[in-house]
């Protein structure tokens, strides 16, 4: 394994662990939990992605060349900026679903939840 390539395997790593959390248990809880680490996964794959080493930030001097190669692209940052409110909003909407079965259906067991709903 590179060593200069480890945030790759280890956002990769996290994805299995998301994948992992949401197929697996049977609780919406950790189903929950488990889309959250999915989406924590891939928002820092695309910030690992957007690095660069010996870049500025993309402000150019008045009298200065402007050369791309030596600014960072803030266009991942702002999409990633953006997939975290949306990764809240979900997650906020998710929990209060979850209250409402809770309440409901007095139960958050997904096989539990699918007996009761096929009868």
């Amino acid at each position: 394994m590179d060593a200069q390539h480890i945030q790759y395997w280890l956002s990769g790593l996290l994805l299995l662990i998301g994948i992992y959390g949401v197929l697996v248990p049977a609780h919406l809880v950790r189903k929950l939990m488990g889309m959250n680490i999915m989406q924590a996964a891939i928002i820092t794959f695309f910030i690992a992605l957007a690095a660069k080493t010996g870049a500025e930030l993309p402000v150019v001097r008045h009298g200065e060349p402007a050369l791309a190669a030596q600014y960072i692209n803030p266009l991942p940052h702002a999409l990633m900026l953006t997939a975290i409110v949306v990764s809240v909003s979900t997650t906020g909407v998710a929990l209060a679903l979850v209250i409402r079965i809770r309440r409901r259906f007095e139960s958050l067991d997904e096989r539990e939840l699918i007996d009761r709903l096929r009868r």
